[in-house]
């Protein structure tokens, strides 16, 4: 969920092909959830409304501009199968392999004092993180960001999860303590979840910031080292092995480098999930984090997810991920509880993505078109 990126000069997004279609064409279109969808995307353009009609909608240039989605915002009401099959026209997403994967909001036990079990601190924003937006100094860059320190007169990577892990943060005001050091790692690499203290009361722990350093999926450094077998990775492989090797847990859990930072926020609809990248809450099944280089958040998407537990269902952009990079690569937000972090935790699979534009822009883009152009 948090855009993990590196230190580094940013690698340059490839084209991206859409292809218009048919809503008949996409696969279980009837059985999807409309409604569920056009809740979410309502969320949307509340958010969209607050930006100036000239504001580009971004991604690839595709989208057009905030004005050029008004209208469908302004009818967003209704039966949802009409309103998205009146108001929206589906192109394919094509330019690369497709990748499908799944989070969750995740929860952890919390006190706001350090004591008995609870010794494992949790960050808010350091005072000395910087966070840099390439794209104001080059567009080619639109959709990328470093963070680090201010050393001088130039910019260095801040300190990475071992660093942390051993010497704390001393610019950083510790939010609570909890006694999981595992449940908060998954936590870290969820971008955001819920905390419950001793009293009973919760909280939603939101995310803030990272150190810049780039995620490593920790799953292949245990298949590296012989852990486990590619075949068997998955959430609850992971986090059980690292519970029953406590000894060697730290260690594999600081191959991955990025630390996330969090803020507290009131768990205002336990329905909904935190606040994604576009500042709206996020939907379980209708919401789904993009490659912002190439999609487009605030616009919905018809995600045909294949696997063992596929998923047929508009989820609209409205968040992004570090790891999320490519045209035909989204992952989609399950929501809070056993069954989310279980379907979120086995979701990779292929499939396709289908875009949904409003029709005055489709009827601009023609029967295909490649973007960049």
């Amino acid at each position: 969920m948090a855009a993990l990126a590196a230190c580094t000069s940013p690698p340059q997004p490839s084209g991206l092909r859409l292809s218009k279609l048919g809503f008949a064409q996409l696969p279980q279109w009837k059985d999807a959830n409309h409604a569920a969808a056009l809740s979410s995307f309502q969320r949307s353009c509340a958010a969209l409304s607050a930006k100036p009609e000239s504001a580009p909608m971004g991604g690839a240039g595709y989208a057009g501009t905030i004005g050029d989605w008004r209208q469908a915002c302004a009818a967003a009401q209704g039966d949802a199968r009409a309103f998205f099959e009146q108001r929206f026209t589906p192109f394919a997403v094509g330019g690369g392999e497709a990748l499908f994967t799944g989070y969750y909001e995740p929860e952890i036990r919390a006190s706001r004092s350090r004591q008995g079990a609870y010794q494992t601190p949790i960050y808010g924003l350091p005072v000395d993180l910087v966070r840099v937006d390439l794209g104001q100094f080059n567009a080619k860059f639109q959709g990328e960001h470093v963070s680090g320190k201010v050393q001088g007169h130039a910019l260095v990577p801040y300190a990475d999860r071992a660093e942390i892990d051993a010497k704390g943060v001393p610019n950083a005001p510790v939010l609570f303590y909890t006694d999981d050091r595992v449940a908060f790692f998954f936590l870290q690499i969820q971008g955001s979840g819920r905390a419950v203290f001793e009293d009973g009361s919760t909280a939603r722990v939101a995310y803030a910031g990272e150190n810049g350093h780039a995620y490593t999926a920790i799953g292949r450094s245990l298949i590296a080292d012989g852990a486990l077998k590619r075949e068997e990775v998955s959430l609850q492989t992971i986090r059980a092995w690292l519970k029953a090797n406590p000894q060697r847990a730290q260690a594999v859990m600081e191959t991955n480098r990025s630390y996330i930072f969090f803020s507290e926020a009131p768990l205002d609809d336990a329905n909904t999930g935190p606040k994604g990248s576009l500042g709206v809450n996020l939907t379980p099944l209708a919401s789904v984090a993009v490659d912002p280089r190439l999609n487009v958040l605030g616009a919905p998407y018809y995600v045909a997810a294949e696997g063992g537990d596929p998923v047929h269902a508009i989820a609209v952009a409205q968040d992004i991920g570090g790891a999320i990079r490519g045209p035909v690569r989204a992952d989609i937000f399950f929501g809070f509880g056993p069954d989310a972090e279980r379907r979120a935790g086995a979701m990779k699979g292929t499939g396709a993505l289908y875009v949904l534009l409003p029709n005055a822009l489709a009827a601009k883009i023609g029967d295909a078109k490649n973007y960049p152009p």
